[in-house]
């Protein structure tokens, strides 16, 4: 079952998930409850959730598909403009690597539950701050603490597995997701180019990727996709457009949780300074697991880290990314809501409390919270490195993610040698992503071989490479 759990509780998920995408569900919670552990009784309620049509009244345009998204994205650059120099490119490529790998790893010890959903007392945030607080770490300079007064006075603990990339430990980015699908959207590109499609991104997890690596809706998708295509010998089925809705949605309620989000930076980097080509190639990873706004956070993601390669301003980064998503769609307003939040807030715990306020409805790894705490911090730390990994990693929920995801934005538009040398030095231009070829691996050489990617995408696309 996806995320290594229960028919009953993937089916509990299902009726939150239809009533998000708009659906009457109304004395559903009910019936899943009365059905306990029985199975034929779930799987009927299952189907008859799924056949559920979306309300007449439902305010909002949310297609899957990307001439259909196309049709209703505000206008954008599509294409920006650049100078710059071979070594400044590459200056780039390694800011982001970095970026991406210092916010992940400010993020990973934090990933425990007293951070993502919050307590009794408090918020997932004020858990995190109080963390720091009890380590004498406040406000969030560093990395996290490895030990803290916090974990006698109010009873919290950070991830026991991640303690590699505590404050006294770390040496290197040690393995984690965020990272792994970055390698693997390097790998894709090296191997397809821009030759590829949802059913590449199926093949290339299960020849790269071990069924306990994956969680969420990648685990069904994972699934699924044995199944639709176990007598296929390998091979592309002649049907796989119809059969890709079916992968992507059969008994998968994390459809629109932040897993396709999280993949977007190894597809945005071979399309660095083209925010339009980035989504693209973000969507035909996305479309493999997710839907809708599941599918627009990895857009949102990918055209934001593409512009960010030549765009420095913060917010029109963040309305790069919106310009590639369906305007009226949750996502879009959730993100609009975020950009005002940030623009108001006077200090960083006010923008974390507003977010956390206005968007704790959405489970913890739900893309548009996430996506929103991303915005908001991108926007709020005004170029600075620092404050925007510590803003996102700050506001709880999914915090290696939204780590990685702010560094990765902040190393492009930054580059490697205006990073802060205190979150970089740890790393010691390391990386072990659990991925053979990549364990371990020089972060610089990985910056390089996506530079040489980016550098033949754009060639193809231009033969005079300008």
């Amino acid at each position: 079952m996806a995320g290594w759990t229960s028919l009953d509780e993937l089916v509990q998920k299902e009726v939150v998930q239809r009533q998000e995408e708009g659906c009457n569900v109304d004395g559903y919670a009910e019936k899943v409850a009365a059905a306990g552990t029985d199975e034929a009784l779930l799987m009927a309620l299952y189907n008859e959730l799924a056949a559920l049509p979306i309300r007449s009244d439902f305010p909002f345009e949310e297609p899957s598909e990307l001439a259909d998204i196309r049709a209703l994205r505000p206008d954008g650059p599509r294409l920006l403009n650049d100078s710059m120099d071979e070594a400044q490119w590459q200056d780039k490529f390694y800011g982001a690597w970095l970026g991406r790998s210092a916010g992940c790893a400010l993020g990973k010890p934090l990933e425990a539950w007293p951070y993502m959903a919050g307590t009794e007392n408090n918020p997932g945030w004020r858990n995190v701050q109080l963390w720091f607080e009890g380590a004498d770490a406040w406000p969030i300079q560093g990395y996290t603490p490895i030990a803290s007064r916090a974990e006698k006075e109010h009873g919290l603990a950070i991830a026991p597995a991640s303690v590699k990339s505590t404050r006294e430990r770390i040496a290197f980015m040690e393995t984690d997701d965020d990272i792994r699908y970055t390698v693997l959207g390097l790998v894709m590109l090296e191997e397809k180019g821009l030759e590829f499609d949802s059913f590449d991104i199926g093949k290339l997890w299960h020849r790269r990727l071990a069924y306990r690596q994956v969680c969420t809706a990648e685990t069904q998708a994972y699934l699924n996709f044995m199944q639709a295509t176990s007598h296929q010998k390998g091979q592309r089925p002649d049907d796989w457009n119809s059969r890709i809705d079916w992968v992507r949605t059969y008994l998968n309620p994390y459809r629109e949780w932040i897993g396709a989000q999280i993949r977007a930076d190894g597809f945005a980097y071979g399309a660095a300074g083209n925010p339009e080509l980035a989504a693209d190639l973000a969507w035909r990873d996305a479309s493999f697991s997710h839907v809708k706004n599941g599918i627009y956070g990895e857009m949102f993601c990918a055209a934001m880290i593409a512009a960010a390669f030549v765009e420095s301003d913060p917010e029109r980064i963040v309305r790069i990314g919106l310009s590639e998503i369906p305007r009226n769609c949750r996502l879009a307003h959730d993100i609009e809501l975020a950009i005002t939040i940030a623009k108001e807030a006077k200090d960083q715990v006010e923008l974390v409390d507003r977010i956390w306020e206005s968007f704790k409805h959405y489970h913890p790894v739900h893309t548009n919270n996430n996506a929103a705490l991303v915005a908001a911090s991108i926007i709020f730390a005004k170029g600075d490195f620092t404050t925007a990994i510590a803003t996102s990693v700050l506001g709880g929920w999914d915090t290696d993610c939204n780590g990685a995801t702010v560094g990765s934005i902040m190393g492009a538009s930054l580059g490697a040698n205006n990073l802060p040398a205190n979150w970089t030095q740890p790393l010691n231009d390391t990386l072990y992503a659990e991925l053979i070829g990549f364990h371990p691996i020089s972060i610089s050489e990985c910056a390089k071989r996506t530079y040489d990617v980016f550098r033949s995408i754009r060639t193809s696309l231009t033969p005079s490479g300008a």
